[in-house]
């Protein structure tokens, strides 16, 4: 595809209510003002047909759209009278049921510029009371092929999790487009974002304002959630991210809007990060299979999981020996202030984590470095992660003041210890349970990729020693460790060369809160501790781990749609690459129009 084309796309946000005529209204003069704009492509939020609160199965099906009907028919001509796409996301009742009843799913519907109907995707994951009425798709959405590139749909709570628009962007898509109909506020600061930059591609997100519930139930909704009234409603600001997760256009949160942008769908084919890494070339689809397996329970954790411990994030300053004292005399005095955990950057030693000949490791400064951080600890019950040049390839390890306890090997490779590292040779992500908890080191190829965290929360991980190197990209500190940690409810100590972090898990989560610590407005954010050079404390809480449901009856690890992620675990044909080397292709178009 050219890289150069340039299309506009838009997203549209606006309330919607239980008049089915005014939501058409609604959604025919959205449609209308993203044409006078010149998109050639609108997304509208999700549940345009209805409010997705429902007293019983019986009503969903009677508020449900049917294939032509009076609310689509129009929104498909409508569709055909500006020769533009449009994405539209309701309640859809089909006869394919149990026994030739009717089902109720949540559908996306992507229709084209001759108001023919491209493409559709059943909501996979379902939030809430959703579960309560509406059927979960029973097959991963299709790639559209479409004008304007390789197209996947999605909408919400898909977001909220990973394995959804990974296997879209596995699958071919460029373009992601994503219905809403959320009042929190970490929809548009970090879920959906973080989607387009950990799969390098274009996300188009509307979400609704306005109010999501019937003006009759709100204040006993209300009062049982613990959240105001007016927090119930719309979040808006609908919005369109780039493949680097920059947001390009947004909405604000309050009033009807239609936000465009001009994007080149074909960028997102590129899947080469700063440092010269092929990101999708680099996965290890045979270590995934976890994820696309049946939940089963993680190995017991044999000691009482702690309500809070401390951490420590060490950035030492200078390089070589300087850089090995500052770290020895800074996480001594970590562990003399009582952090449980301590983590230093990648190869800190080195500038920018970078071997200086990577023909040659010198792995006897490499255990030097390591007696000389042992001996830090001594007399203390801390244990330091950190990362070294082994004989063996590239490892992360895990020592307390007696020496390591867990050496574990890189998982991906990397173009920036490409030839020595030897990520192929390694085979599992290794845990260690501490007295406190359990806790897993990941190298910093392995963090860019959301398969390596997933597999730690499936494992029972409830903090993992994140070791950056230093080419980490913006988004993957602003974006990425954060939703790691949000969407697998890990704690997570983060040091890198540039930056770090310490993410904690907060003690009040998802949408039902104590009436201590009313309902922020976040429903999975992690309490971030931004890292300084030097050291810098804070508190994680293990014990939070345990807790994964975000609303009643959706579970963020155990409610992942393993039984749809194939795209995860599926090795595809290698292609040409830029550098000559080979990369999975991925096919152009699925269902090409």
């Amino acid at each position: 595809m050219d890289e150069t084309r340039t299309v506009r796309v838009a997203a549209a946000q606006f309330a919607v209510g239980q008049d089915r005529k005014a939501n058409l209204a609604a959604c025919l003069r959205m449609i209308d003002a993203a044409a006078d704009q010149g998109a050639m492509l609108v997304v509208l939020p999700e549940f345009c047909n209805h409010l997705s609160w429902y007293d019983d199965r019986e009503q969903a099906l009677a508020a449900a759209c049917r294939a032509g009907d009076d609310f689509l028919g129009p929104v498909a001509e409508r569709s055909a009278r500006h020769g533009m796409y449009v994405k539209i996301h309701v309640t859809l009742a089909s006869g394919d049921g149990p026994s030739g009843t009717e089902r109720v799913t949540a559908a996306s519907l992507l229709y084209g510029p001759d108001g023919a109907l491209a493409g559709a995707a059943d909501k996979q994951v379902l939030m809430g009371s959703e579960n309560d009425h509406l059927t979960p798709a029973g097959e991963p959405g299709p790639v559209l092929g479409t004008a304007l590139g390789p197209v996947g749909l999605y909408s919400c709570m898909e977001g909220v999790v990973p394995e959804v628009c990974r296997g879209l962007a596995l699958r071919g898509a460029h373009v992601l487009l994503n219905s809403l109909n959320s009042f929190a506020l970490d929809e548009a600061a970090l879920h959906i974002p973080v989607r387009a930059a950990e799969n390098r591609v274009w996300v188009v997100a509307a979400n609704k304002v306005g109010p999501l519930l019937p003006a009759d139930r709100v204040g006993a909704i209300s009062a049982a959630m613990g959240v105001p009234a007016e927090a119930l409603d719309g979040a808006g600001e609908s919005q369109i991210v780039a493949p680097d997760g920059t947001v390009v256009a947004k909405a604000s949160r309050h009033g009807e809007a239609v936000v465009t942008a001009d994007i080149r769908p074909g960028v997102a084919a590129d899947k080469v990060r700063a440092d010269g890494t092929d990101v999708f070339a680099a996965r290890r689809p045979a270590l995934y299979r976890p994820i696309a397996s049946r939940p089963v329970p993680a190995p017991a954790f044999a000691g009482t999981r702690a309500e809070r411990v401390d951490a420590a994030v060490v950035r030492p300053s200078g390089s070589g020996r300087a850089a090995v004292e500052d770290a020895a005399r800074l996480a001594g005095e970590a562990a003399g202030r009582g952090a449980a955990l301590i983590v230093l950057p990648e190869l800190f030693w080195y500038p920018g984590g970078v071997l200086p000949d990577p023909r040659t490791p010198d792995t006897e400064h490499a255990r030097t470095v390591l007696d000389i951080l042992r001996g830090a600890l001594a007399g203390s019950s801390a244990y330091l992660a950190c990362t070294l040049p082994l004989p063996a390839g590239h490892a992360g390890v895990l020592l307390d003041r007696d020496g390591p306890v867990l050496t574990q090997r890189q998982l991906h490779d990397g173009a920036r210890h490409r030839g020595w590292a030897r990520a192929g040779e390694a085979t599992a992500l290794l845990t260690y349970d501490t007295p406190w908890g359990r806790v897993a080191v990941v190298l910093a190829d392995d963090a860019v990729q959301p398969e390596t965290l997933r597999l730690a929360a499936l494992a029972g991980v409830d903090t993992a020693a994140v070791c950056l190197g230093g080419a980490a990209e913006p988004w993957e500190y602003t974006l990425g460790l954060p939703e790691r940690a949000a969407e697998n409810r890990i704690n997570l100590v983060a040091a890198g060369h540039e930056g770090g972090a310490v993410h904690a898990l907060p003690v009040e989560f998802g949408l039902w809160r104590s009436r201590e610590a009313p309902f922020d407005g976040t429903i999975s954010t992690p309490a971030t501790t931004a890292a300084g050079p030097g050291l810098t404390l804070a508190p994680v809480r293990p014990r939070q781990a345990g807790r994964r449901l975000v609303s009643r009856g959706t579970d963020l690890v155990d409610g992942r749609p393993w039984r749809l992620a194939d795209a995860l675990v599926t090795p595809r044909p290698a292609g040409p690459r830029r550098d000559g080397a080979t990369h999975p292709r991925t096919p152009a178009t699925e269902g090409a129009l």
